[in-house]
């Protein structure tokens, strides 16, 4: 079945008896531990933060104490409340031990977080002209290949293949059986609708399950749009700038290029339909307009793109040219 830009990292969570790993991926006690811990977010960038949020139904926390020490090393004494913990490197692990005082009675909890980097990055099915600088957009009724970009190492800091990782993928809460497994580090999906998101996520896990990360990406779709440039005999085409509302044609004739911008080009390019005072001129990238006799004169330039049924874009020119009445221009 086929599935309908920051980068997120992920961090890899070493489980000491005190502590398991929960479907969501955060941080929980034993059952029957008398208070668990949870770390925020889910996938932690390495060198950042994780906020550390503690939970119990048989403590009264409002009336305790909670000490947190990271690495052998007290960060915080006081009233219970979320407190951020500083992680290493990739690979790095950093040990955490909570107290709680309450009535009276100590309760302990450990846990250790090992950063992993996982980026997720789009790769939309989309148009784009040759050498735009920009990054082709997510496009309606189109496809965006997504890739995650593992780099797992463990506590020696030696890498791990990502070959060899397994990838476990979702998009929009549905687990994509058919795109996960060991080594599937892309998945194709279908484009969001109009005007909403779609959102891919992934898990990583080493071979022997030691180490775990994962990232998240949202896709947003793009309305498509169609662009002229004029095609200079001697700079070539001026993506610089982009013609609107008038051009002038100064010269015996004029050469127009057409880019399409964020059109799905999973079948292929666009269509490309040039139309001069209504009428049709031409197809594709290119036109050539030449006005011939004398005299000044005016006409109207269309252009429009499309893909399928639904996906069309439309600009339009004034153009003018000749010194006085009586020309007339066509497009080749």
């Amino acid at each position: 079945m086929r599935l309908g830009l920051f980068t997120t990292l992920s961090f890899a969570l070493l489980l000491p008896l005190a502590v398991s790993a929960q479907s969501s991926g955060s941080l929980f006690g034993e059952t029957g531990k008398t208070f668990t811990i949870s770390a925020a977010p889910q996938y932690p960038v390495p060198l950042s933060t994780a906020t550390l949020s503690f939970f119990s139904n048989s403590l009264d926390l409002a009336n305790a104490t909670l000490t947190v020490n990271v690495d052998g090393k007290s960060i915080y004494q006081g009233v219970v409340r979320p407190v951020a913990v500083a992680l290493g490197k990739t690979g790095s692990i950093t040990n955490v031990a909570a107290t709680i005082v309450a009535g009276g009675t100590n309760y302990k909890q450990t846990l250790s977080i090992q950063p992993q980097d996982v980026a997720l990055v789009a790769e939309p099915i989309s148009s784009s002209p040759p050498l735009y600088p920009g990054k082709s957009s997510v496009p309606l009724e189109g496809d965006v290949r997504v890739v995650a970009v593992a780099s797992f190492r463990n506590v020696s800091g030696q890498a791990l293949n990502p070959a060899a990782l397994s990838y476990s993928w979702t998009v929009d809460d549905i687990k994509i059986s058919n795109s996960s497994g060991i080594g599937k580090e892309a998945i194709m999906v279908a484009s969001p609708i109009q005007y909403s998101a779609r959102n891919v996520s992934v898990a990583i896990m080493s071979s022997d399950g030691s180490l775990v990360g994962g990232a998240s990406i949202s896709l947003l779709p793009l309305d498509p749009s169609v662009r002229i440039y004029e095609n200079d005999p001697l700079l070539g085409i001026r993506y610089d700038r982009a013609l609107s509302n008038t051009y002038s044609i100064n010269g015996s004739e004029a050469t127009l290029y057409a880019a399409p911008f964020s059109f799905p080009t999973t079948n292929g390019s666009p269509l490309l339909q040039w139309f001069l005072n209504g009428s049709a001129a031409q197809t594709g990238n290119f036109i050539t307009l030449r006005p011939t006799g004398s005299g000044q004169g005016s006409a109207s330039l269309s252009l429009v793109s499309s893909s399928g049924s639904f996906t069309t874009a439309t600009t339009n020119l004034l153009l003018s040219f000749g010194e006085s009445s009586g020309f007339n221009l066509f497009g080749l």
